[in-house]
């Protein structure tokens, strides 16, 4: 059993190990997780008790604490998934008999649908670009790639040119938990990042970032900060009103698949979604996008 402080650290690194070598955590996730349980040792030590000493409703005083501290319910749920992630290691390994998070509640979340652009005001995003500047390209690569292959964004700033199979119309992709899957590229795609090769054939690359597809002025990889920057600037000088990020565009991706017909299972596999039920929140968007069309094209509800 836990018997100090020694040990707490050494259960934590056990469980980040766990993680990281068993279930094959990206480094993002395996940085959130730790975080999940680095709050509740400080809350447990403010309570002067172990983790393994934790009981139901000490996890449920945590569970208050969170809303006490202004952390909205989507991020509460998030940390009490960690919690609960967590406490299955402890009994999975030994440390516990029981685990006391399988009566612990998350939440309530209202159904929150994703932001979502046409194709009109992905063009609109697109003619922002000041072509004129070297990143111009690049940038308009990344939007096309976005939106055509309906990435991530973790996944695009680590696409190599090794991932790519531009002539047979496919790129590789790297998901969570290391999962590789092959996403159909559009020509228009294509074209653009064709076209940014012949820019970024001149740029002066770092050792051992020569494989990233996508590279900033120094010629390192790009961060997800700097594209989430560079979205939200084009979307202000498009006068795009919706608030928006480099995931708007993957909801955007799935969405016009979706319209356009395609099935749910299509969908999932092209997005990496481990289970349907994740995808399935696109039926709803497309039920509010046919409620507009009903709204605005039957005759019934024409206003004249």
């Amino acid at each position: 059993m836990e018997t100090s402080k020694e040990n707490t650290a050494n259960i934590i690194k056990r469980y980040i190990r766990y993680l990281k070598l068993e279930r094959n955590y990206s480094g993002n996730t395996l940085d959130a997780y730790q975080h999940d349980v680095t709050c509740l040792t400080v809350f447990a030590s403010q309570k002067q008790l172990l983790l393994s000493e934790l009981q139901l409703p000490d996890l449920q005083e945590f569970a208050s604490s969170l809303h006490d501290m202004g952390i909205g319910p989507s991020s509460q749920a998030r940390v009490l998934c960690g919690v609960r992630s967590f406490f299955r290691f402890l009994k999975m390994d030994g440390y516990r008999e029981d685990d006391p998070t399988e009566l612990l509640e998350s939440p309530h979340l209202g159904e929150h649908l994703p932001e979502v652009l046409s194709t009109k005001e992905v063009d609109l995003l697109e003619s922002a670009i000041d072509l004129s500047k070297w990143e111009g390209q690049r940038n308009l690569a990344i939007i096309e790639v976005l939106f055509s292959c309906g990435l991530r964004v973790s996944e695009l700033v680590t696409l190599r040119l090794s991932d790519l199979y531009l002539d047979e119309g496919y790129i590789r992709v790297l998901g969570k938990g290391s999962k590789e899957r092959l996403v159909p590229i559009s020509q228009k795609a294509v074209k653009e990042l064709n076209l940014w090769f012949s820019v970024r054939c001149h740029m002066n690359i770092k050792k051992g970032e020569e494989d990233y597809v996508f590279l900033n002025r120094r010629g390192a990889h790009l961060t997800r900060t700097m594209i989430l920057i560079m979205i939200k600037r084009l979307a202000v000088e498009a006068g795009i009103q919706k608030t928006i990020s480099p995931h708007t565009l993957r909801h955007s991706f799935a969405t016009a698949l979706l319209e356009g017909g395609a099935d749910l299972r299509v969908i999932q596999a092209m997005l990496g979604h481990e289970s349907i039920g994740t995808t399935e929140i696109y039926t709803h968007v497309d039920t509010t996008t046919l409620r507009e069309e009903i709204l605005e094209h039957h005759p019934r509800n024409i206003r004249h």
